[in-house]
């Protein structure tokens, strides 16, 4: 019976301490933050162009090859076996090419992968300490992303710091 009171007595200081300092939470939404932050729309405009200028070497690539199969497919009865090797051997190549360059560039780890990181890395830290520099202000012991893996159920406005954690990027204080 004493354990039970020294239970029911503990929990019942723990909840006074922890009622009396409340945890004040805050969220944003980083995609809101993403697409407003002229850093970050920059960054990513740079991380398209290289996509684009990627996939338009894959397009150009792709073209060239089918152009030289279409020519082979005209050409391989009027061929030796020796040159219809070659030209297979030829398309082959030109088919693995293409394939090891996708990988290279778009593939999982690949350099797509790699710039993502290396663009948006500044980008990320300035908006990280944003967000612990405006969660300090407002005394907030944990801020949520409202748009990442953690799933937010319910969030009162009251406590949506986006446009805080925007205005302190955009001032760059």
């Amino acid at each position: 019976m004493k354990k039970f009171l020294f239970a029911v007595t503990l929990i019942f200081i723990s909840t006074n301490l922890f009622a009396q300092s409340p945890i004040k939470l805050g969220y944003v939404d980083s995609q809101v933050i993403l697409a407003q932050f002229s850093e970050a729309i920059k960054a990513q405009g740079d991380l398209d162009a290289i996509t684009a200028k990627w996939s338009a070497q894959v397009d150009s690539m792709t073209l060239a090859y089918q152009q030289a199969l279409a020519d082979y497919q005209k050409q391989a009865n009027t061929m030796t076996e020796e040159k219809k090797l070659e030209a297979q051997k030829n398309l082959i190549a030109q088919e693995q090419g293409i394939l090891d360059f996708r990988r290279q560039k778009f593939g999982q780890n690949g350099e797509i992968y790699q710039m993502q990181e290396q663009i948006f890395d500044p980008v990320k830290k300035k908006i990280y300490a944003a967000i612990e520099q405006v969660a300090k202000t407002e005394g907030m012991q944990f801020v949520f992303d409202k748009s990442g893996d953690i799933i937010l159920l319910y969030a009162d406005s009251a406590f949506d710091i986006t446009f805080q954690v925007l205005d302190k990027l955009k001032r760059g204080n």
